[in-house]
């Protein structure tokens, strides 16, 4: 009695909270070829776990453990059954990749995975998708996966990367970072963490006096072209590209995957609102050559507005 009695009170105060769908993240831990890979790939997939954990999704890790069922069955079954959800879904790819020059696939223990399947496995998910390949050739899954609502991160800018990619172990890292943390809002988001990476990457080659065999690519405005971490300055992208088309970031931003405490005391409506103005902030002010300066002015106020009450309901 007591008990049904304080859930009541709890309601009528406001202060109960309904639960939210939890994030899913799948890490998929490929053949490691050589013994060499093993140690360090079930590293960066325990970072994974770890930073998973730490944010409260629901992890499903593949390739790690002996199983009866082959990880390509795995893994599609998995796809499958997580279309259905509505939080963001992550999918981490570690291991290594080939490229024959017309198709691109993940090495998986057994057989392996191509980029087009991947592509048809989730076609019918419509959640927001985080689809992160830090293997070799992966530059090839980016035109294969991106789309609306997705980001797309891969280690190499080509199929034609083929050696072994570093990026993995400092994505994995740089994930739970705060050093990342660009806009000091004391989490560290995908984009932070991709550009985080990209630094460190372009860092050991240059330490090392070796020439560079992989360039990160980012890509969540569905265009298929993907941005390198160079064209950023600070979480802006400030250079554009040749044929004009839309740079890539504001998506990225809004993928968390451990959320700082005043970030979870926003509820999961306006968080989402609030990621909603801010990419409709990013569009409109990458028009605004093209737009009246009144009608750009009064555009711009109307966002700036909202997301400033967002800001004090969340004070």
């Amino acid at each position: 009695m007591r008990l049904a009695l304080c859930i009541l009170a709890a309601i009528f105060c406001g202060s109960f909270v309904h639960a939210e769908e939890r994030t899913q993240v799948v890490i998929v831990v490929g053949a490691e070829g050589a013994a060499e890979y093993q140690a360090p790939f079930r590293v960066w997939a325990e970072r994974w776990q770890e930073a998973a954990q730490q944010g409260g999704a629901e992890v499903v890790t593949i390739g790690l453990e002996q199983s009866d069922e082959s990880d390509r069955a795995h893994l599609q079954q998995t796809i499958s059954q997580a279309a259905a959800g509505t939080s963001p879904l992550w999918i981490v790819l570690i291991g290594h990749g080939t490229y024959d020059g017309k198709t691109a696939k993940f090495n998986l223990r057994g057989e392996d995975v191509s980029a087009t399947e991947l592509a048809q496995w989730l076609q019918p998910c419509e959640r927001p998708l985080a689809f992160i390949n830090c293997s070799s050739c992966s530059g090839a899954f980016l035109n294969e996966l991106s789309g609306p609502q997705r980001v797309v991160v891969t280690a190499t800018k080509s199929g034609h990367e083929y050696n072994f990619s570093r990026f993995g172990d400092y994505l994995s890292a740089a994930i739970v970072d705060t050093q990342g943390d660009l806009d000091k809002d004391d989490q560290t988001s995908l984009l932070e963490a991709f550009l985080m990476a990209s630094a460190n990457v372009r860092e050991f080659y240059k330490t090392e006096s070796r020439l560079a065999t992989e360039h990160a690519l980012i890509d969540d405005n569905g265009d298929r072209l993907g941005t390198p971490a160079e064209w950023f300055t600070g979480l802006k992208p400030t250079k554009a590209a040749k044929n004009g088309a839309a740079l890539d970031g504001t998506l990225a931003r809004s993928f968390v995957l451990v959320r700082s405490a005043r970030e979870d005391q926003l509820p999961a409506e306006a968080r989402a609102r609030r990621d909603e103005l801010e990419r409709e902030l990013a569009a409109l002010r990458s028009r605004k050559a093209d737009l009246d300066e009144a009608v750009y002015f009064s555009a711009l106020e109307t966002l700036l507005v909202e997301l400033a009450r967002l800001g004090q309901a969340k004070r």
